[in-house]
């Protein structure tokens, strides 16, 4: 089991940064691959990025590459995900999301191969 609380949300503006954290308890984190996805009103959550259990593969989806960075300490049990240069089009509320494997899902953009999730938190950015 792996429970998992996001922070760092907030509202900026287009061109900004924010760093999302991702603090999980349990004692899996360390062999989890984690992701991050984001949901906008009356949309379906979206892959945004994910991170095997050493940190050593990152995938992101082809809108935030370039953009966005997703690493990891395991020694902190944390997750995070830096986005810069934001865009009025990455308002959503972001979810952290954990796998019961170390190594990405197969279907990794794909929020039903991910086992754990988050609550959420808000990110808006205004242009």
């Amino acid at each position: 089991q792996v429970q998992l609380v996001e922070s760092g949300g907030g509202m900026v503006q287009a061109g900004g940064s924010l760093r999302l954290s991702c603090a999980a308890s349990g004692r899996t984190f360390s062999t989890s691959a984690m992701g991050w996805f984001g949901q906008a009103p009356g949309k379906e959550r979206e892959f945004v990025a994910a991170i095997n259990w050493e940190g050593a593969v990152t995938y992101y989806a082809a809108s935030t590459k370039g953009r966005f960075t997703i690493s990891r300490d395991n020694a902190k049990n944390t997750v995070w995900l830096q986005m810069d240069s934001l865009e009025p089009e990455d308002t959503a509320v972001y979810f952290c999301a954990a796998s019961s494997h170390g190594t990405l899902p197969r279907m990794v953009e794909e929020s039903t191969h991910w086992d754990y999730w988050g609550q959420g938190t808000q990110v808006t950015v205004s242009s």
